[in-house]
């Protein structure tokens, strides 16, 4: 009897000539986190410009330093260097969510897959982004905490291309890997415990009875996984910005830039700016992923016009 219900299981099943069988999901388009953080970036980039100078500078206080860039820049100064940011999330972030779904692919990280194999994932990724993105990185940094240094000591970039080709002209190509280890270092931090928290808090809370796959479940996920990237990432952070800051031969060594760092500041210098990027971290990551979703769903109402 066992072998006849065998034997029956494993023969083909026709379906009525009217029923097509069910289509693959298209993947999405490669390019479609990279927009979503583009858009998130460009929103919060206000407090991503103040915990650069908090970081990279004499500046002690998040208010007092807005204040500052208000007084002397006025209201648009508080988007000095957006070039830099779109140039990065053009490059560091694209690069960044395609390198993570393909790595999970590798790893085999499913739906439900332990936090591990989803960190290994987000490790994959950011250490090719973190590669990728590193000029995009500079220029960012220097963009952003160009005004709020003496006269003297600015660099004068006009936007992000005006400061790669100058960057290049007047320190030559390898100040392109400026700070690469640290960058790269922060990168795969940062989406270990960024993209890989989001995806294993989402499928955590989705197993309660208390979250459907909505706007809620997204909001709570990032907020959890904003938490988790700040902390993580503050002290490759504190060190990446201090050295990509600095030009020519000021503070280009990681190791320098920590002796001196503890010797004036002790450890802590390794949170400074805690604060405000958490403040930034946070809103990103909601708006990252929040917008991501709902990419993700438009890419889906416009595939099912076309009847994809």
């Amino acid at each position: 009897m066992s072998k006849t219900l065998e034997s029956a299981a494993s023969l083909p099943v026709n379906l009525p000539p009217d029923v097509a069988p069910p289509k693959k999901k298209q993947p999405y388009p490669f390019w479609l986190g990279g927009v979503a953080a583009t858009i998130a970036a460009s929103i919060t980039h206000p407090l991503d410009l103040t915990k650069v100078r908090l970081q990279a500078t004499d500046d002690k206080r998040m208010i007092a330093s807005i204040r500052k860039t208000v007084h002397t820049a006025g209201v648009r100064g508080l988007f000095d260097g957006i070039t830099g940011t779109w140039l990065r999330q053009m490059s560091y972030s694209v690069c960044r969510f395609w390198a993570y779904d393909e790595s999970k692919k590798i790893v085999g990280a499913g739906p439900n897959a332990p936090a591990w194999k989803l960190a290994l994932a987000g490790s994959m990724a950011g250490g090719i982004a973190g590669l990728v993105g590193n000029p995009g990185e500079i220029i960012m940094v220097r963009l952003q905490g160009d005004l709020a240094k003496p006269p003297e000591k600015q660099l004068g970039y006009k936007n992000a291309v005006d400061g790669l080709v100058r960057m290049v002209r007047e320190e030559g190509w390898s100040s392109l890997g400026r700070g690469l280890g640290p960058n790269v270092f922060r990168a795969i931090l940062m989406n270990a415990s960024q993209l890989a928290s989001y995806d294993f808090f989402k499928a955590e809370l989705l197993k309660t009875d208390y979250f459907e796959d909505n706007i809620n479940v997204h909001v709570t996920a990032s907020f959890a996984a904003g938490t988790v990237a700040t902390t993580v990432c503050s002290p490759a952070d504190v060190i990446k910005s201090r050295i990509m800051s600095a030009s020519g031969k000021d503070g280009s060594s990681t190791l320098q830039v920590i002796r001196t760092s503890l010797k004036n500041e002790g450890p802590m210098f390794m949170f400074r700016g805690w604060l405000p990027a958490w403040t930034r971290l946070q809103p990103t990551t909601i708006l990252i992923f929040v917008t991501l979703e709902q990419l993700k769903n438009l890419v889906d109402y416009t595939r099912s016009l076309r009847g994809q």
